[in-house]
């Protein structure tokens, strides 16, 4: 019931057996106010010129300009506004997992906003190549807490956490996956980006993207651009996920591509902060209809973008980005002159430079 207020409700305050609810008028003002939206729609001129053929024909790049959000990633769009629903129904505590430490510093900072508690499960690992991110949680105000093992186990601890203080604290996914109503939540919560996308590419060009690109690590993120478009069957839909040193070595984690869960466990290499095999079950099924299409980069494809849209553009895209950025590199050269691509740029990757 909260949740469908939320993801319907057109008042600012809404009043149901005496609770009050956060409405999408109320969470519009968080986006705009707090989280700094809505975020531009780039016409990247000189990674456009990079793609000119010896025709002099090139499609149009554009970057949706997710690293310009509060905290440096989409992640704050969906942990303000399940922030601002635990504070409406009456929980303390907020429980969190986070993978590369993105969604732990979005959660982190909407907690200190809003005067809740914060807990952060996070893998050694990550811990240790995303220290950045580990003391900007703490600065915050969260207690970051380490796990044995990856995101996987991280969540797992997290899960554990809350089911123990269910009357206190809230789950605060970050993904699209889990049990219902997550998945739904944190899609609808993402769908902010394909809407703002649809109707900026009205503004500049009068039309619709041709092609959009998204990295697929859990989903938040591609979904978040794809979802407004998904009945639109003249707008390609393209994820892209991390090969890792490559699909043949099975030390990778392409869970869409490969389809074999057994394979997407990396042994002793990890892919470039996209590792985790749990994927949404809403791409899972745009696979299998069609509806979408999943393509791999490895590892150094996705470093190799990261250094050409940092000096093509002086824009440095988070490394989970940048496997977005570096199939560019395939599907430019067979796009018609003039097609629109629309890439997320999900995040920042200053957090990245040092790795």
């Amino acid at each position: 019931m909260v949740g469908a207020s939320l993801l319907s409700e057109a008042s600012v305050i809404s009043m149901s057996k005496g609770k009050m609810y956060v409405t999408q008028a109320e969470l519009a003002t968080a986006l705009k106010d707090y989280v700094g939206r809505e975020t531009p729609l780039y016409l990247a001129q000189r990674i456009t010129n990079h793609y000119k053929n010896s025709k002099g024909e090139w499609p149009e790049i554009y970057l949706k300009r997710e690293d310009l959000n509060h905290c440096g990633a989409h992640k704050m769009n969906n942990a303000i506004a399940q922030a601002m629903l635990a504070k409406r129904i009456g929980r303390k505590s907020i429980v969190a997992a986070t993978g590369a430490g993105q969604h732990g510093v979005a959660t982190a900072a909407a907690c200190a906003k809003l005067a809740l508690e914060c807990t952060i499960f996070m893998g050694r690992m990550d811990m240790e190549r995303q220290s950045s991110n580990v003391t900007l949680m703490n600065l915050l105000g969260a207690e970051v807490r380490s796990v044995d093992g990856s995101f996987k186990d991280a969540t797992s601890e997290a899960i554990r956490h809350w089911v123990n203080n269910l009357d206190s604290s809230y789950h605060l996914a970050g993904a699209p996956v889990g049990p219902h109503p997550c998945p739904t939540m944190v899609r609808e919560f993402q769908s902010v980006i394909g809407k703002e996308t649809r109707k900026q590419a009205t503004e500049i060009w009068g039309g619709k993207p041709d092609v959009l690109v998204a990295c697929v690590g859990n989903g938040s993120n591609a979904l978040g651009l794809f979802h407004e478009f998904v009945r639109d069957e003249d707008v390609q839909l393209i994820g892209v996920e991390a090969a890792g040193v490559g699909l043949e070595s099975g030390k990778h984690s392409a869970t869409l591509v490969t389809g074999e869960m057994r394979k997407v466990k990396s042994l002793g290499h990890t892919p470039l902060l996209l590792e985790y095999p749990g994927v949404s079950p809403e791409l899972s099924f745009f696979k299998d209809i069609g509806q979408a299409e999943f393509y791999t980069v490895t590892d150094q494809e996705a470093i190799d973008a990261y250094r050409r849209v940092s000096r093509l553009e002086g824009i440095i895209p988070a490394m989970e980005a940048s496997h977005a950025l570096a199939f560019l590199e395939r599907v430019c050269p067979i796009l018609p002159d003039g097609a629109r691509v629309v890439v997320s740029c999900s995040g920042r990757g200053d957090k990245d430079a040092a790795m």
